[in-house]
């Protein structure tokens, strides 16, 4: 049983609270917007069409890319992993060694454009106890990919655009540790209670 099924009013924040972290994208947002022909309602048009949604779920690489994907690799790497780890080595040391074992898997990508990313989902984990927040980040992250800041810097609007990059990484940092703060999610999570020694991680 997870964190949201004994304390479902910790079901909400165990699911958004951890999609904010997704700021870290300001940029590549601001700059998808700038580049975009739609205007907003047409966007939200879409979004709502369940003919868009439909065409999306009769894709396979969408599929694989944004459902199945994040589902099994949070899984893996964080259901089933991180409660191998956090005994032997602690949460400290578990969040930063289980992207290590991700990035071995994803080794034909680039390992060092993952690391930081799946060290922050494997925090998100610890604190919330729940995967769903995980895999929406790790389906938006896989949808969004690696930010090109090559093309950001010759965009037409350049200062506007890493402006947006800047801010986005200044967010990020200030709500990496408030909205992985355990108290938002119910004490202890699950995976807390099999560390063999206290952690900061796990305590409010």
């Amino acid at each position: 049983m997870n964190l949201a099924e004994k304390n479902p009013e910790r079901a909400v924040p165990s699911l958004f609270l951890p999609v904010l972290h997704t700021v870290l994208f300001l940029g590549p947002l601001m700059q998808l917007a700038m580049d975009c022909p739609w205007s907003f309602t047409d966007g939200m048009r879409v979004a709502f069409d369940p003919w868009f949604w439909m065409l999306c779920l009769s894709d396979m690489r969408w599929l694989r890319n944004q459902v199945v994907a994040p589902l099994t690799e949070e899984l893996v790497f964080r259901a089933c992993m991180l409660p191998m780890l956090v005994p032997c080595a602690g949460p400290s040391t578990a969040i930063f060694t289980c992207p290590l074992f991700f990035g071995v898997a994803h080794f034909h990508h680039v390992i060092e454009l993952l690391r930081f990313r799946q060290g922050t989902l494997s925090g998100i984990f610890l604190s919330a106890g729940h995967l769903m927040g995980p895999v929406l980040c790790h389906s938006f992250c896989n949808y969004m990919g690696f930010p090109a800041i090559s093309t950001a810097l010759e965009h037409p609007h350049r200062l506007t655009v890493l402006s947006s990059y800047l801010l986005g990484v200044v967010l990020f940092l200030l709500f990496l540790f408030p909205f992985t703060d355990p108290s938002y999610y119910g004490l202890p999570t699950p995976v807390c209670t099999l560390a063999s020694f206290p952690s900061a991680l796990c305590l409010s």
